[in-house]
């Protein structure tokens, strides 16, 4: 399905707002055919087939909501795309929307290139989940061929299950060594994938005498893709961070400048998140910024109580530039986690998840073993919790204190789990 033959149906009840998108959008080959009320876009709807609809929400008599909810007795999110438009981008109707099985929503005064790449999204996946369910037929027509070569497809299994364990082992390499010393702080991680190929991944990296990088990856899925995508995410954010002369690139430049490298659609079905921090190890401060991960945990020293700093922010390529930066103070003695959102979604035999409560109680609990044992202590206490209950995530926890400065971070500790 390319833009060339892609049909698009426009529903506005205001001739200046339908005209005017319909003839920008025909400039870049779509097929637009235009409605001016939610009736004779379902009267469009009824005669023929569209590849997506930029649905207004308000509009007199059946506005957008009532079109969208009647569309969806019909036709499912992929089969139909709906991308619904309105004035405000906040409403109590924007929600609704979603909740009734809108794809995707813009807003008023519309932005070209943003309503553009939001229609190229839905359409590419609408595309490949085409190109899937043709595959399917194929395979499914090809069954009892399948079935004759079923010795020849054991082999090629065999030689898949050693090259999985082979890339496995290289994944795991490539996590990180022992980092140069570091007066001022110690690290410890752990990590535990859920596969063969896991899609976390999480460094420790030097940008200078005084400053170390600290990041967690979490992209969505399994699998060889979501692997050579973890692994090119942070060795892009490596070199971004490193700033090629130009310094200390400040952490909201480098998420962003990572999400633009990742915004083409090689990554479609893939979502990336991520926590970044720079950590001043003169004094003591970590500037991090979190790109839909969840915020990282503060253990002050005793009897302070361990807390999740709050943060906010969408995954990769999704925020663009609007990323906040945050900051936390570390004291000598302080210790902070980062970790993937696999920790808190571990569930147990009875589908109940490990939650936010249980990671701050354990890393309580650990406060006084030293943070390598702290830090694979968490790890194992999950898989306790989860016992023969088959992981859905990978897990990753990194962790650091800070020392006195005239203390070497020796205490440099790597471990999968």
């Amino acid at each position: 399905m390319s833009d060339e033959s892609s049909s698009i149906l426009i529903v506005d009840d205001e001739e200046m707002n339908r005209e005017g998108l319909a003839r920008r959008l025909q400039r870049y080959g779509y097929t637009v055919t235009l409605a001016n009320s939610g009736r004779e876009a379902l009267e469009l709807l009824g005669q023929s087939r569209f590849d997506l609809v930029l649905l207004d929400i308000m509009m007199p008599g059946m506005n957008g909501l009532d079109v969208l909810k009647f569309l969806r007795r019909v036709d499912s999110l992929i089969d139909l795309p709906i991308v619904m438009v309105t004035a405000r981008s906040e409403s109590e109707d924007v929600i609704e929307a979603l909740e009734l099985g809108a794809n995707d929503y813009v807003t008023k005064p519309l932005d070209f290139p943003v309503v553009l790449a939001r229609i190229r999204l839905q359409l590419a996946l609408k595309q490949a989940l085409a190109q899937s369910t043709k595959l399917e037929q194929k395979l499914d027509s090809r069954n009892k061929e399948l079935e004759a070569t079923a010795a020849e497809l054991a082999a090629a299994n065999e030689r898949m299950r050693r090259d999985l364990e082979a890339a496995a082992r290289i994944q795991q390499a490539l996590l990180p060594t022992l980092p140069p010393e570091a007066p001022g702080a110690r690290f410890a991680w752990a990590f535990r994938p859920c596969s063969q190929l896991a899609g976390d991944y999480l460094n420790v990296f030097r940008l200078d005498d005084r400053h170390m990088g600290l990041c967690v990856f979490d992209v969505s899925g399994h699998g060889v893709a979501t692997a050579l995508l973890s692994i090119t995410a942070s060795h892009l954010l490596a070199q971004i961070a490193g700033g090629a002369g130009e310094g200390i690139v400040p952490v909201t430049e480098v998420a962003a400048r990572l999400g633009e490298q990742f915004a083409s659609g090689s990554t479609v079905g893939h979502t990336l998140t991520l926590i970044y921090g720079i950590l001043n190890l003169d004094i003591g401060e970590f500037r991090f910024v979190s790109a839909g991960n969840p915020g990282p945990i503060h253990m002050p020293m005793p009897p302070a109580p361990p807390v999740r700093l709050e943060v906010s922010g969408l995954p990769v390529g999704i925020a663009g530039r609007n990323l906040c930066e945050h900051k936390v103070a570390l004291q000598p003695g302080d210790r902070l986690f980062l970790y993937s959102d696999g920790v808190t979604a571990a569930r147990n035999a009875d589908g109940e998840h490990f939650g936010i409560h249980r990671l701050l109680s354990v890393l309580e609990q650990t406060r006084h073993l030293p943070l390598a044992e702290s830090t694979g202590g968490l790890v194992r206490r999950l898989g306790e919790w989860s016992g023969k209950t088959a992981g859905h995530d990978d897990i990753s926890v990194l962790g650091v204190e800070r020392t006195n400065l005239d203390c070497v971070g020796r205490e440099v500790h790597r471990e999968v789990i």
